[in-house]
């Protein structure tokens, strides 16, 4: 077997593992739990999880998706986070290699697929996750430097002149704080005109999260992406199952966070495609 082989089929079981942790956070943080204590256990019936019961997507299999003591149903999400996750563990290991900035990659990704979940099913963007992420992305910037060229050309207006990783860190927080601000400016604007809340202030934590990782230019392209996603799918949804499109809370952090995804996990290949149009 090849190196690169191992190491993604490593990276697939220790993304199981992620996924299953992660399954935990989306329960528990929007419902303001701890994720350590007490031990997993059924919602239905409080039965602490065994952890042969417990084991990342074989167990939800042999249980045929129910619970063993009380046979209430499971959520197909447990299965698909940890699915998800191993997969993108699997790909960006087996198309770059076993790097700090793959690394990197993974730990932007993991909470990523936790955001799409947190946000679809609570309407929540745990504080955890975006804040934690914005401060793991500037942290990581320095070792694993960022290039963002709309970043430098503001620094280059500002007659500023950084190298190496203190370039990495000023491009990722002009990542976070920049569109951050645009989108919270934008939010104040609508409820200045409208009179109500049209923007959450956990969209704006999770887009500087994203610009921490992506930078000034990939922050910028997610918000493209996830409001043409939100409005296209978003819109769809609401006619298709009857919603009423003026109450209906749309889950706009799933598709920011989806649209990240994808710049994170395929941004070279699609830039690549773009370029060669």
């Amino acid at each position: 077997m090849e190196p690169v082989a191992l190491e993604a089929g490593l990276a697939f079981l220790f993304g199981l593992l992620i996924g299953s942790f992660l399954n935990v956070c989306i329960y528990r943080w929007p419902r303001d739990l701890s994720v350590v204590r007490p031990r997993s256990h059924c919602p239905a019936c409080e039965k602490t999880i065994a952890w042969y019961d417990n084991v990342p997507l074989l167990s939800y299999a042999l249980l045929r998706g129910r619970c063993r003591h009380c046979g209430a149903r499971i959520s197909p999400r447990y299965p698909l986070v940890e699915l998800l996750t191993g997969a993108l563990f699997f790909y960006l290991v087996w198309t770059t290699g076993l790097t700090p900035a793959t690394a990197k990659w993974c730990i932007f990704a993991a909470m990523l697929v936790a955001l799409v979940f947190t946000d679809l099913e609570e309407r929540i963007l745990p504080d955890e996750f975006t804040l934690g992420g914005t401060l793991a992305g500037l942290v990581l910037a320095v070792f694993v430097p960022l290039p963002d060229m709309a970043a430098q050309g503001l620094l280059w207006l500002l007659g500023g002149d950084l190298h190496g990783r203190w370039l990495g860190l000023f491009n990722a927080a002009v990542g976070a704080g920049l569109p951050a601000l645009v989108l919270w400016g934008g939010g104040w604007v609508y409820h200045l005109v409208r009179h109500k809340e049209g923007l959450g202030f956990g969209d704006v934590k999770l887009v500087a999260m994203i610009g921490s990782f992506l930078g000034l230019e990939g922050a910028l392209l997610a918000l493209v992406l996830g409001s043409i996603a939100g409005s296209v799918l978003g819109l769809a949804y609401i006619k298709a199952a009857g919603k009423d499109i003026a109450t209906y809370e749309l889950p706009f952090g799933s598709f920011l966070s989806a649209s990240a995804l994808v710049l994170a996990v395929f941004g070279r290949r699609l830039l690549f495609w773009y370029t060669g149009l």
